[in-house]
């Protein structure tokens, strides 16, 4: 029996690399599973248009920003947590600009990689966090990815960058960026959704690509070595690694319906969505 070949998207930072290993070591292929790996640097946003045009079929993806994407008529569902602890977002000016604090940057132009992406939603939540007035103190430059902020930043054509912090550290350490604050995601971070169109047919292969993913992140941790390799595959420091470690925990299940009713609420509030959905149509238990 031939075995399909199966796309699936997700940023290419540390998070993953429990994705990489199994591909590495063939479980995949094992049962009989094609799955195909997609780099988005683009992150969130980027993804919710190719699971919105099948050009991937599952993503791991930040929760707000699919949950947002599924009330706007993404036709996904979530069927799992993939990390549960929150996401910690730096907030990053130029290393040589004159913004010292969270007060500098208000009403100042956010570069954010999407509109509907998380560097996005999560400037309303910094926002919020600092009691600014949505309507007046929020302004966007859309600069697609990390490089794209390095250069938007150092130009000038924006004044501040959220992303998440160990990622961007090495651009703190060189000199490219300062960070002014961090404003972790009120929620678990990543989830995985599905296309529901590949979900119908398909959702045996779902479940075993869980169960295979599932098997890496319940020991994630206790893989020898773990830090060494994490820190000299995405260029960090070995120190930033272990901390980065010690702070996040994988998930195992599908989210639970208090989870993602806060984070629909907390969306609505700020009009990131105009409508709450019932927990059902925004999740498949398999």
């Amino acid at each position: 029996m031939d075995s399909r070949q199966i796309n699936i998207g997700g940023v290419p930072e540390h998070f993953n690399l429990a994705w990489y290993l199994g591909l590495k070591n063939g479980e995949y292929k094992a049962e009989n599973i094609n799955l195909r790996w997609h780099d988005y640097h683009g992150g969130t946003g980027q993804m919710c248009k190719a699971l919105r045009d099948g050009s991937i079929d599952m993503a791991v993806i930040l929760t707000e920003g699919i949950v947002k994407d599924i009330i706007a008529g993404n036709p996904s569902k979530i069927v799992q947590t993939f990390t549960k602890s929150p996401l910690i977002w730096g907030i990053h000016v130029a290393a040589k600009s004159k913004f010292k604090t969270l007060e500098d940057i208000k009403g100042t132009r956010a570069a954010i990689s999407r509109y509907g992406s998380g560097s996005h939603l999560m400037a309303y939540v910094n926002a919020q966090n600092n009691g600014w007035n949505l309507e007046k103190d929020l302004k966007f430059e859309v600069i697609k990815n990390l490089d794209g902020a390095v250069e938007g930043l150092t130009n000038g054509d924006a004044d501040y960058f959220m992303w998440e912090k160990f990622t961007t550290k090495p651009l703190v350490d060189d000199g490219t960026f300062r960070r002014i604050g961090n404003c972790p995601s009120p929620w678990p971070c990543f989830v995985i959704a599905v296309r529901n169109e590949f979900l119908k047919s398909n959702k045996d292969d779902v479940k075993t690509i869980l169960d295979i993913v599932n098997s890496t992140t319940s020991e994630f941790k206790h893989i020898p070595s773990i830090d060494r390799t994490i820190a000299n595959r995405y260029g960090q420091e070995l120190e930033d690694v272990q901390e980065w470690l010690s702070l996040t925990e994988w998930s195992q299940e599908l989210i639970d319906e208090k989870t993602l009713t806060k984070v629909q609420n907390q969306l609505f509030d700020l009009n990131i969505i105009d409508e709450k959905w019932k927990y059902d149509d925004l999740v498949y238990k398999l």
